[in-house]
């Protein structure tokens, strides 16, 4: 790509939302800026998407997710923490779909299995909860206006690790972004599995600063050569 897109998919993280995630932390009016357009998605059983208590209407969340992207040529995309996961699974997926894609707030946490019931239980739980992380979720659930019951059956939906040979069949660039002090301490062999991928180190950033961290969207509008 010798040009910015005129189109970028932004992908929200786990209970967020699109207004949350990206119009809140300036990444929208940057774009516009730069004349270019920005949907406005928000992940199954959050923000304004349907919501459901039941985790097995999340079993395709991948799936669901690309129909709500418009399409294009050539998708390019930005997802970070859950939103990152689905969108590089999306390019695992549909390989030919995707033009660039850039990857903020995960790491080779992707290669390991997940239990959701702490978090789970910090969503409708009655008591507030005692781990940091799981407060900040809690918290980001409620001032994001989310349903905390349709954010538990999300997480409790069926959810493999990735496998560093799937990562092999993403065919377009791709931007790592992850902050020194995130829960995911490397990306190293994320970006080694990938065929095509270059790293950026937030310095003194944690998971949940990152997309508001100008170093984070200075690296992506140049990845996108804006």
């Amino acid at each position: 790509m010798t040009t910015p897109p005129t189109s970028l998919i932004l992908i929200h993280g786990f209970a967020s939302s699109f207004e949350h995630n990206w119009r809140r932390t300036g990444w929208v009016d940057i774009l516009a800026d730069f004349g270019c357009d920005v949907p406005a998605i928000d992940l199954p059983g959050h923000g304004s998407s349907i919501r459901s208590s039941s985790p097995d209407a999340y079993e395709d969340v991948e799936g669901q997710l690309f129909d709500m992207i418009p399409r294009s040529p050539a998708i390019c995309a930005v997802g970070f923490s859950v939103g990152a996961n689905l969108l590089l699974r999306m390019a695992i997926a549909h390989p030919d779909a995707f033009a660039k894609i850039a990857l903020l707030g995960i790491g080779d946490m992707i290669f390991e299995s997940d239990d959701p019931s702490r978090m789970v239980q910090a969503l409708i739980g009655p008591e507030e909860p005692e781990d940091i992380q799981a407060r900040l979720f809690r918290g980001m659930a409620s001032s994001s206006g989310n349903d905390p019951y349709a954010l538990a059956a999300f997480l409790q939906r069926s959810q493999h690790p990735l496998q560093e040979d799937q990562l092999s069949k993403v065919k377009c660039p791709v931007l790592v972004v992850l902050g020194d002090r995130d829960m995911s301490k490397s990306a190293d062999r994320l970006v080694a599995a990938l065929p095509s991928a270059t790293f950026t180190s937030l310095a003194g950033v944690d998971h949940f600063a990152t997309t508001s961290d100008f170093a984070a969207i200075d690296a992506v509008m140049r990845f996108f050569e804006f």
